[in-house]
Order: C-alpha cells, then structure tokens, then sequence
C-alpha cells in the first residue's frame, strides 16, 4: 500500500523538530538528562499520531540499515522493534541465537566483526549479560540500542511506561509511582527508576525482602535518592499511589526460589480486585508477559484502569521515536 504512495506526500509525517540528543548510544537511561528524555516522548506523541493515520509508514530512515541482535528469546520487543524500524522504512536484517553461528560458538566480538563488515548503521542488541551493549560499542562504529541486557537497564521499556503515564495523567512531575515485585533481578525496574525519578515523580519499591536490592544506593544517581522508598507492605506501597507497575516474576533469574510458593506471593503481593476497588483511581500497569493470578488477579489484568495495552502501543511509538533521534548520530558522529 505504501509503495505506491510518492515520498513527497508523506514526508511530512515525520516529526518536525531539532534531533540531537546528548547520547549517541542508548544504553541505559541513568544519567539521561530531563530534557533528552522529554525529547523522546515528545517525538513518540507525534509518531503515535502516524500509527494512527492510514497510511503509517514515514521515510525518515530510508537508506537506514538496523540490525535486530537477540541472544535472548523475546516476542513483545523484537516485533515492537522490527514494527518501529519498517514504520520508519529502514532496511531490517533480523539475527538470532537460535540457527546462527552464535550456537556455533561464534562470540559476540567476532559477530560484532561481522556486522561491521556488513556495513550496518544501527544494532539493537538483547544480550543476557549485563554490559553487552556497551561491549558493543567498542566493536562497531554503528549506533547502539539497548533492548535488555541481564539484569542492568531495559530502557525503552522505561521510556514507553513514561509516555503511557504521561498520556494518562497529562504529567509525571509529582506522581507517586509504586513498582511492585521482583526488583532485584529486574532490568526495567532499574530503567524505570533512573527515568521516573529524573522526570520528578516519587517511586515506591515494594516486593518480598528477598527480591528487594541490598544496595538500592548504588543504583540511583544523587537526584534520586530522596526520592525513592522501599517497603514490603502491598498496602503501604498502595496507600495514596497513582500508579502501580507489577513485575514479572523471573524465575529464569533466580536460580532458586525466593519466596515460599507462587501462592503464597499473589497473596501477599499480587494485585487483586479488592485492592482496585479500594483505591478508585489506581492505575495499573505491567511490562509483560503477565503471569495471571501471580502479579495480577485475572480480572484486573482486563480491567479498565489496566493500561497495559496502551503500554504495547506505545511500544512502537517510544522505539520509532528513539530510533529516529538516534539515528541523527549515524550523521552526527561520522
């Protein structure tokens, strides 16, 4: 449908606005400034509009070659990705684990080797090793996105859990934010902390003592500090929130278990249809995929104050935006 449509005509569909970024890397979002993070959701609002126009594809990375690098299995990130990057009308080379030479025994050096020689711009890289993607960087002269990596920062998840805020409140300056579950093993939570914090809201970190960080000091910057509180009470972390973003339980992380039973955690912290009628204006929200009747009772994951569908959407908006800033590096820094 697109192909037949002239440039010209959707040119202007793109946003229009000064792209720089003081990052040519995304990498994490500890010690992105407000205004960078502003700037990305400002973008994504207007690539969301695009989504929702008939036509949805822009040219903005035409001639734009991304390459998808997961080493780890994903569905919700990897097609939210490839979405964003042909929505852009870039060239996407998709690379997996799985049937390519990194079963072989391939390492990550000699694949980045690869790439290079394959001349790409951008790499989106999901690795299980935390600093994988800053590896990266000292083996390509291509951008690199961080998709996730071990247990450090997921940050374009962050980056779409702030916009769907954003979108519901008007704001993010003042909200009381809680992020509820397993803390300790979790990338998003970590993102989300840098982000949310730096943008002025007040967080809450609530989840059994044994998924809670030791050293929560080492990871927030200085500005955040006094603006984050840790318990393990459902209802204090409940009690005047705004918002209350359920995590995953991964199992796959924990190497043994760190609660009794999956039972006994949705009754001490899973989300529950009491716990919504009680706080009339709560607002829930969950990275996925969901563990039903664990971190959400069924019924409030299909709820009207669940907004996690609105999260997946504007998945794809938050990754167009960022790859149509980042992309600016390719020219900025050649």
């Amino acid at each position: 449908m697109t192909s037949d449509v002239e440039p010209e005509n959707v040119q202007d569909q793109s946003p229009k606005q000064d792209t720089g970024l003081a990052h040519r890397h995304l990498l994490g979002l500890e010690g992105w400034s407000r205004g960078d993070i502003g700037r990305v959701l400002d973008t994504a609002v207007q690539f969301r509009e695009v989504l929702d126009r008939p036509i949805r594809s822009v040219p903005s990375l035409r001639g734009v070659t991304v390459v998808n690098l997961f080493y780890e299995p994903s569905t919700r990130t990897r097609i939210s990705f490839e979405l964003a990057e042909k929505r852009l009308s870039a060239d996407v080379v998709n690379f997996s684990s799985s049937g390519s030479s990194i079963s072989k025994g391939e390492t990550l050096r000699d694949t980045a080797r690869n790439i290079e020689a394959m001349k790409i711009d951008m790499v989106i890289i999901r690795h299980g090793s935390a600093g994988a993607p800053s590896f990266l960087t000292r083996c390509v002269d291509a951008v690199v996105i961080n998709a996730g990596d071990g247990a450090h920062e997921h940050p374009t998840q962050a980056l779409l859990d702030a916009l769907t805020i954003r979108e519901q409140f008007g704001r993010i300056e003042g909200l009381r934010i809680s992020i509820i579950g397993d803390i300790m093993h979790s990338r998003v939570a970590r993102s989300n902390l840098h982000a949310l914090t730096t943008l002025g809201a007040d967080v809450t970190i609530c989840g059994p003592a044994s998924l809670l960080p030791v050293h929560l000091d080492r990871l927030l910057g200085e500005g955040a500090r006094g603006r984050v509180r840790v318990t393990t009470c459902l209802d204090e972390a409940l009690d005047g929130c705004d918002v209350a973003m359920a995590l995953r339980i991964q199992m796959e992380r924990q190497g043994r278990s760190l609660f009794p039973s999956v039972r006994e955690y949705h009754e001490q912290f899973g989300i529950r249809m009491e716990h919504m009628e009680a706080h009339r204006d709560l607002i829930v929200m969950h990275p996925g995929p969901v563990n039903r009747g664990v971190e959400l009772a069924t019924d409030v994951v299909d709820h009207e104050r669940a907004l996690i569908l609105n999260q997946v959407t504007n998945g794809v908006a938050v990754r167009m935006s960022v790859l149509y800033l980042m992309a600016d590096g390719t020219k900025r820094h050649a």
